[in-house]
């Protein structure tokens, strides 16, 4: 650290023998890094922090044991141990784990929203594709925890897009939104509204939402209230198919459960008040008949 400063005073005038002789450094030394200034070690170093900053923004609750094996995945290998070091200098901190010093407390107004709260709890839409709700739910199985994002349309109530996943990373989000756009065709201008959780307010949610024009919306931290009419979706798919009896043995067993629970249970045969006693798809077909009518 100190072969800059060498460097400096030899600009400025300063022999480096003297130099070198006051700080006791090894000329040798200085002129081996001045021929390359960022050694290997440093090198390897800023490549394993580039990747666990990248892996950590993808993944906020994520600890440093699973981010250094995301990023070893991807080539860049490292030890627990080193991991640890770099996120603690660095300050990658998993979002579950304990509030530091300086850290905004519960209660206090929570993070900052992506986007501004566009629907305040009205949550009526009078055509398709003009207000979509979005949110994240999860269910254990014995492999482990499965999570689902959904998109629903509030004119007709269909899940118009959805993804499910065995990690809750920024990427289930994105998903969601993709799926959502490729089955719904020309979606600019819908707002999306959701939660303030991380996955919604990531870079790469942002850069989904910016591909296909869509307006994003959020509630405000702990109000179940913003986000009720996807709260009551959720509630359903947990009384029929989460909070069954049933143990389900392997994520892909469950998730084939909840496929089919929303494309033929939901959308085809759960019929709706609101709707006329008509199913989703129904409604959807009847409001589309009307229109071409007119």
């Amino acid at each position: 650290m100190m072969f800059p400063l060498v460097y400096e005073l030899a600009e400025d005038g300063i022999p480096v023998t003297v130099t070198c002789g006051v700080l006791k450094l090894v000329r040798q030394d200085y002129y081996r890094w001045r021929s390359e200034p960022v050694g290997p070690a440093a090198r390897l170093r800023a490549q394993r922090v580039a990747a666990l900053v990248a892996a950590h923004l993808d993944d906020p609750q994520a600890g440093y044991r699973v981010l250094a094996d995301d990023v070893s995945a991807k080539g860049v290998r490292m030890s627990y141990r080193t991991a640890w070091r770099l996120c603690s200098m660095n300050g990658l901190w998993s979002s579950y784990g304990k509030p530091k010093r300086g850290r905004v407390k519960k209660g206090s107004g929570g993070s900052a929203p992506a986007y501004p709260d566009w629907v305040n709890r009205v949550f009526t839409a009078d055509a398709a594709n003009r207000l979509w709700l979005m949110d994240i739910t999860e269910h254990r199985t014995l492999e482990g925890k499965l999570y689902c994002c959904a998109i629903r349309d509030v004119f007709s109530g269909r899940i118009v897009g959805y993804s499910i996943q065995s990690r809750m990373k920024a990427r289930i989000v994105v998903d969601a939104i993709e799926h959502a756009a490729q089955r719904r065709g020309d979606v600019g201008g819908c707002i999306v509204h959701s939660d303030r959780g991380s996955q919604m307010r990531s870079a790469a949610a942002r850069r989904a939402m910016r591909r296909h024009d869509l307006i994003g919306s959020m509630g405000k931290v702990g109000s179940a209230g913003d986000n009720a009419a996807m709260e009551s979706f959720f509630s359903l798919l947990q009384r029929n198919v989460l909070n069954t009896r049933r143990t389900w043995e392997s994520r892909e067993q469950l998730r084939l459960a909840i496929v089919l629970w929303i494309e033929r249970d939901y959308h085809r045969r759960r019929r709706q008040d609101r709707l006329g006693r008509l199913t989703p798809i129904e409604f959807e077909a009847k409001m589309a008949t009307q229109a071409l009518a007119a």
